[in-house]
C-alpha cells in the first residue's frame, strides 16, 4: 500500500510542529530556521492588516498556523520577537469583529500564553481584552474573553493576593458603571465582581462599593445584578466554600489498598503521591486561621446614605420602571439594611401602608420586609400604624385562617424588634385568638403570647401573665421598657457566678456549723488554710442581700386587677400570703473582685448550664426565632408559618408528602448483596467464589469438563486435598494468626 500524499497546507502544520519541538530543545541551531519563518510571518501579517475583511481561506489559516508557531517559541528569541505582542494587541483591538472566529479565539489564546511566560504583565493583558469584553457584538467572543479574564484575575492572586492589579482591575470596574450609569456595559464588571466575591479572591469594601454603584444605577440588568449581590451574595460564596471543601475529599486508606493488591505501575504510584499531596495541602489550609469573611452589608461605607438612595431613586420615585418582583427585592435590600444597621429612614413606614391588604399580591413579602426593617431605636409612634393597620385587615372572625395566621406572624415578627409598638387593648384583643377553632391561628396568637410574657408582661392582664411573668412583676426583676434605653453592658451570666458563690459560702458555713450572718473576715481566715493551686477564689456578698427583706403592705406591690379579683380569689389570696420581693440590684462581682481562671470556667458551665434550662423550658418556636442571626433575612415562609396548619390537606397531597419521605428509600437488597456493594466502594476485592460466579461460560467450560472425566481415585484425591487445606488454614496456611 503506497504512502498517503500531503497537501501542501499539511506539510506546512507538520513542518512548524517539527520545527517547534526542535527550536524547544536546541535554540540556537535553529535560529535560522525561525528567522525565515519569523520572515514568512511579517508578510501575511503585513497582507492582512492591509485589508482584513476579503483576507482568503488559505492566507487566514497559514497566518493562524504561524501565531501559533510563534506564540510557542517566543521565549527563546526575545531579541528578535520584541514587537510580536503588540503586534497581536493591534489586530485584536482595531480588527476584532471582522476576524475569523477560529483566528479570533487564536489570538486571544496566544496573548495568554504569552502572559504566563511573562513576556507581558497581566495588567497589559486585562487592560486589552476589557474594551473587547464591553463592545464586541459576537456572544462566543464575550464568553471567551470573560472566561480568560476570570482565569488570570484567579491565578494572579493564586500564591498571594496581588493588591496592586486588584486595585487597578477594580478601579477600571467602577469606572466602567459609573461613566454611563445608562448603558448596559456596567453588567460585565457586576459579573466580574460577583464571580470574585464568590471565589473569595475580592472581600474588601472596594468591590462592595461597585456593586452599591451598580444598584444605584439607571440600566435595569446591572440594577438587579447589584441588589441580587447583596441579598445572595454572601450564600453563595459559603455554597462555594462548601463545594470546593467536597471535591478534595479523598480516601488514602482506599488508595492503599488498591495499590497494595492490585499490580504496582508508575501510573498508580504517581496517582497515590498526587492524593497525598492534596490531603496535605486540605491538612494545610485546616490548620491556618480562619479569613475574616464579612458580610457585603457590613463592608459599606455610608450605610444611612445608600438606604436613602434606593429608597428615594427607585422605590419613592414615581418614574422608576420597575416591576413588582424587582421593587420587592429592592425592598428587602433597603429592610435588610434599616434592621442590620439600625438605620432611620421615616419615609419608609408611611410607604408600606398602601400594600398591607390581604388582596395584594405578594403581600408577606411585604410583611417580611416590614419586619426586618423594624428595630429598637424606630419611634414607636411610627410603627404602631402599621401593625394597627395588620391587625384590622388580617385578624378579624370574618377573615380567613391562612390570612389571620399570617397577620398574626407579622406582628410578632414586628414586636420582637420593637415591643413598644403594641398598645395594651390591641394586645389583649389578639391574645384572645389563641380560643380559636383553628390551629394556626391558635398556635400564632400563642406565639404572640408567649413573647409578651418575655417583653412586656406588665401589659398583658393577670391571668394571662403566666407565673414566671408574675412572679418577676412582683419581685421587681421584671420592668417596663422605655423607648431607646440600651441594657448596662456587663458580662453575661456574671449574676449567675456570684448566685453560686453565694450558694457556695452558705453551703461551707453550715457544714463548719456557722451561722449564716457569720461576717466576711470570719469566713476569709477559715478559707486561708485551703488549696490555692486550683486559683478559686471563694467570694462572698454583703450582708444585704442574705435573707428576706420585710416590706410593709403600705410599700409593697399590690399585683391584684380589679377586672381579674372575683375570677381569681385563691390565687390572690395565695400570692398575698408572700410579700417577699427580692432587691434588685446590678452585680458588682467584676468590679470588686479578680476573676481567677477557676472562676472564669465555672462561669462558662453556668452560662452553658442556664442555656440548657431556658430552651428546655420555652417553645422550640420562641427558641428558634431568638437564636436567629441578624444577618438572616426574614422570609415569606416565616411570615406564612403555621398558615398551612389552616389548611386542610386533601388526599392527593397526603399520599404526595408520603411518597416525598420515601425517596431515600433504597430498592430491597439482600444483606450478602449490601456487604459487596460495600466491599466494592471500599475497594476490597471479592473472593474466589464471586469471581468465578462472573466469570465468562466459554472460560469455565473446559474445568467443567475435565471435572466430568475424573476418575473416583482422582475425585478422592481431590477431597482429601480440600479438607487437609482447610486443617491448615488454606493454602497460606493462616489459621490460628
Amino acid at each position: 500500500m503506497g504512502k498517503r500524499k500531503l497537501g501542501a497546507l499539511e506539510k506546512v502544520d507538520a513542518d512548524l510542529s517539527n520545527l517547534q519541538y526542535k527550536i524547544r530543545r536546541d535554540p540556537a541551531s535553529y535560529r535560522e530556521d525561525f528567522i525565515s519563518q519569523l520572515t514568512q510571518y511579517a508578510s501575511q501579517r503585513d497582507i492582512f492588516m492591509s485589508s482584513p475583511a476579503s483576507a482568503t481561506a488559505n492566507g487566514i489559516i497559514s497566518f493562524r498556523d504561524l501565531i501559533d508557531f510563534m506564540a510557542h517559541v517566543l521565549d527563546c528569541y526575545p531579541d528578535l520577537t520584541t514587537s510580536f505582542p503588540d503586534d497581536l494587541i493591534k489586530i485584536l483591538t482595531l480588527h476584532h469583529a471582522l476576524l475569523e472566529p477560529e483566528l479570533r479565539e487564536k489570538i486571544v489564546g496566544s496573548l495568554v500564553l504569552i502572559k504566563r511566560k511573562d513576556i507581558i504583565d497581566s495588567s497589559l493583558l486585562l487592560h486589552t481584552l476589557f474594551p473587547i469584553l464591553t463592545s464586541t457584538p459576537s456572544k462566543s467572543l464575550r464568553t471567551l474573553v470573560f472566561q480568560k479574564i476570570i482565569s488570570e484575575l484567579r491565578t494572579s492572586n493564586s500564591k498571594s493576593v496581588n493588591h496592586r492589579l486588584n486595585k487597578t482591575i477594580q478601579t477600571v470596574l467602577y469606572n466602567l458603571i459609573t461613566a454611563d450609569r445608562s448603558s448596559s456595559k456596567g453588567l460585565w464588571a457586576v459579573k466580574i465582581t460577583r464571580e470574585m466575591w464568590k471565589r473569595q479572591i475580592w472581600t474588601d469594601s472596594k468591590a462592595v462599593e461597585i456593586m452599591k454603584e451598580a444598584s444605584l444605577a439607571e440600566n435595569e440588568k446591572v440594577i438587579m445584578g447589584g441588589i441580587r449581590f447583596f441579598l445572595g451574595g454572601d450564600k453563595e460564596r459559603e455554597e462555594m466554600e462548601d463545594e470546593s471543601s467536597d471535591e478534595e475529599t479523598i480516601d488514602m486508606g482506599k488508595l492503599r489498598h488498591q495499590v497494595g493488591i492490585n499490580k504496582k505501575t508508575k501510573k498508580k504510584a504517581k496517582a497515590l503521591d498526587r492524593a497525598a499531596s492534596i490531603v496535605k495541602k486540605k491538612e494545610r489550609k485546616k490548620n491556618q486561621p480562619h479569613p475574616l469573611n464579612f458580610s457585603a452589608l457590613h463592608l459599606l461605607h455610608d450605610p444611612q446614605g445608600f438606604a436613602e438612595s434606593l429608597f428615594q431613586k427607585h422605590l419613592q420615585n414615581t418614574k422608576s420602571k420597575l416591576n413588582l418582583e424587582f421593587k420587592l427585592l429592592m425592598l428587602q435590600l433597603v429592610s435588610r439594611l434599616i434592621g442590620l444597621h439600625k438605620l432611620t429612614v421615616i419615609n419608609l413606614y408611611s410607604y408600606f401602608l398602601k400594600y398591607l391588604t390581604p388582596q395584594q399580591p405578594s403581600v408577606t413579602s411585604f410583611l417580611a420586609s416590614l419586619a426586618q426593617a423594624v428595630h429598637s431605636q424606630v419611634p414607636p409612634d411610627v410603627v404602631e400604624p402599621l401593625v394597627q393597620k395588620i391587625a384590622n385587615e388580617f385578624v378579624s372572625e370574618a377573615a380567613a385562617a391562612e390570612v389571620a395566621s399570617a397577620g398574626l406572624n407579622a406582628i410578632r415578627e414586628i414586636c420582637v424588634r420593637q415591643p413598644l409598638a403594641m398598645s395594651d387593648t390591641l394586645l389583649q384583643d389578639l391574645v384572645m385568638y389563641r380560643k380559636s377553632k383553628d390551629k394556626g391561628v391558635v398556635m400564632a396568637a400563642k406565639g404572640l403570647l408567649g413573647l409578651y410574657r418575655d417583653v412586656g408582661a406588665e401589659m398583658l392582664k393577670k391571668r394571662d401573665r403566666g407565673k414566671e411573668a408574675t412572679m418577676g412583676i412582683r419581685s421587681g426583676e421584671i420592668k417596663e421598657k422605655r423607648f431607646g434605653e440600651e441594657a448596662a453592658g456587663t458580662i453575661e451570666g456574671l449574676e449567675l457566678l456570684e448566685r453560686w458563690k453565694e450558694e457556695e459560702r452558705i453551703r461551707k458555713l453550715e457544714e463548719q456549723g456557722l451561722p449564716v450572718e457569720v461576717g466576711e473576715d470570719e469566713v476569709e481566715e477559715d478559707e486561708a488554710g485551703e488549696d490555692w493551686g486550683a486559683w478559686e477564689v471563694e467570694t462572698d456578698d454583703s450582708d444585704d442581700s442574705v435573707g428576706w427583706i420585710d416590706v410593709d403592705s403600705e410599700n409593697g406591690i399590690d399585683i391584684s386587677d380589679d377586672d381579674d379579683a372575683d375570677e381569681y380569689p385563691s390565687k390572690k389570696l395565695k400570692l398575698s400570703e408572700k410579700p417577699e420581693p427580692k432587691d434588685i440590684r446590678t452585680s458588682t462581682l467584676a468590679t470588686t473582685k479578680i476573676l481567677t481562671p477557676a472562676d472564669l470556667a465555672k462561669l462558662q458551665e453556668l452560662r452553658v448550664q442556664a442555656g440548657v434550662d431556658k430552651i428546655m423550658g420555652t417553645s422550640r418556636k420562641r427558641q428558634q426565632m431568638e437564636a436567629r442571626h441578624i444577618d438572616d433575612p426574614l422570609t415569606a415562609t416565616e411570615i406564612e408559618g403555621l398558615a398551612s396548619l389552616s389548611i386542610r390537606p386533601t388526599k392527593e397531597s397526603k399520599l404526595a408528602t408520603a411518597a416525598a419521605g420515601k425517596t431515600d428509600r433504597s430498592e430491597h437488597r439482600s444483606t450478602q448483596s449490601m456487604r459487596q456493594e460495600k466491599k466494592r466502594l471500599e475497594g476490597k476485592s471479592t473472593t474466589n467464589r464471586e469471581k468465578s460466579r462472573k466469570k465468562n461460560f466459554m472460560m469455565t467450560l473446559g474445568k467443567a469438563k475435565s471435572k466430568q472425566k475424573r476418575s473416583l481415585v482422582e475425585t478422592r484425591k481431590v477431597l482429601r486435598g480440600h479438607i487437609e487445606r482447610s486443617k491448615r488454614g488454606g493454602k497460606r496456611g493462616n489459621k490460628g494468626m
